[in-house]
């Protein structure tokens, strides 16, 4: 029904890889921000179908897009490999996410981004070495009572140092007739 849409924002809208939009010629700008996708070449070929006028496009904030917001794992090279990809597989754009398309970028992506495809290994359970399932938990200084979320209870000591401030850098300014 919209086929003169030219920009859609669906940020925050638990969307997930059945996402399918209708055919929509005009849209320019597309933002899926902090959504469900995980399956960035089912996305893209979609897109790729489905809007051949994009130019703008944001995934920030999925596990399809790996920057440092989603995963603490992910670095600038996961995210420069991605945009390679990205572009690879839709060269119209001329912003990605919070950056534009350079002309480096987009050479890059064309020699390159066929092979900047994330793969993931297959989850099989894998035995441990010992063939032992339970693995020990890794240390906590917290004592055993409150490790359990689902048994936490509040643990209190008292503490053996008491602080006045004297030696503390940020009050070494600060006169007593100032306070």
């Amino acid at each position: 029904m919209f086929t003169e849409l030219e920009e859609l924002v669906v940020d925050n809208n638990l969307l997930g890889n059945d996402l399918q939009l209708p055919r929509l010629p005009k849209l320019h700008t597309l933002t899926l921000n902090k959504n469900q996708l995980t399956d960035i070449e089912a996305l893209l070929e979609h897109l790729a179908d489905v809007t051949p006028s994009l130019e703008y496009l944001s995934l920030l904030g999925n596990e399809a897009c790996p920057n440092q917001l989603v995963s603490l794992d992910k670095d600038d090279d996961d995210y420069q490999r991605y945009r390679y990809f990205v572009l690879y597989k839709l060269p119209q754009l001329k912003f990605l996410d919070s950056r534009k398309v350079t002309k480096k970028e987009l050479m890059e992506a064309q020699a390159r981004g066929a092979f900047m495809k994330v793969m993931k290994p297959k989850s099989e359970a894998l035995p441990n070495e010992a063939g032992l399932e339970n693995r020990p938990l890794p240390y906590t200084p917290l004592p055993r009572g409150s490790r359990d979320a689902g048994n936490h209870k509040g643990v209190f000591a008292k503490c053996r140092y008491i602080y006045y401030g004297n030696h503390s850098e940020g009050n070494r300014f600060i006169r007593n007739d100032e306070l």
